[in-house]
């Protein structure tokens, strides 16, 4: 008798905690919720747009201009360049990032597209304390995606932005 009860409430207890987890998800999830809705009505209204993607793309790309790697930044450096991006949606599913390197008088430009469909939309940045600059990475491999002057809290704010947008885009 006694060992029944023991594993009934082990089984009680057990349960208890897998509920109160979930529970504790749940209410994650709606604060998360609630933060990105007052995020992007922020954003529309600051771009004066009821659209949330036209809103956060605008809203990177004034980041990637605001804290673009440019030649100034160099100091002493022989082959300094300014490095620009420019991101887009050019079809469905799809982010395009342009980027432009201009050094001494030529420009290179590169196009890049990264199908936002089956990959995580949390986006990771990094910036070395010995490196003049922070990475966006790749959330399909990690490697660099994007190159800003370093400014961690430009690039926590650039990293916010393109996960909003990204899960804006994975939903068609």
């Amino acid at each position: 008798m006694v060992r029944q009860l023991k594993k009934q409430l082990h089984k009680a207890c057990i349960g208890l905690v897998i509920l109160s987890f979930s529970w504790a998800a749940q209410a994650e999830s709606a604060l998360q919720s609630d933060e990105q809705q007052q995020y992007l009505q922020e954003l529309r209204t600051l771009y004066l747009t009821k659209s949330d993607r036209e809103a956060l793309l605008r809203h990177a790309n004034s980041l990637l201009q605001t804290h673009a790697y440019r030649a100034g930044y160099q100091v002493g450096k022989a082959d300094a360049e300014d490095l620009i991006y420019q991101l887009s949606s050019p079809e469905k599913g799809v982010l395009q990032a342009r980027e432009e390197r201009r050094q001494q008088g030529r420009i290179q430009v590169h196009n890049s597209q990264l199908a936002v469909f089956g990959i995580d939309p949390f986006i990771e940045y990094r910036c070395e304390p010995s490196k003049p600059t922070c990475q966006i990475l790749n959330p399909r491999d990690n490697g660099v995606w994007l190159t800003i002057v370093r400014d961690h809290a430009g690039a926590a704010e650039l990293a916010k932005t393109l996960s909003f947008l990204i899960r804006n885009l994975q939903r068609g």
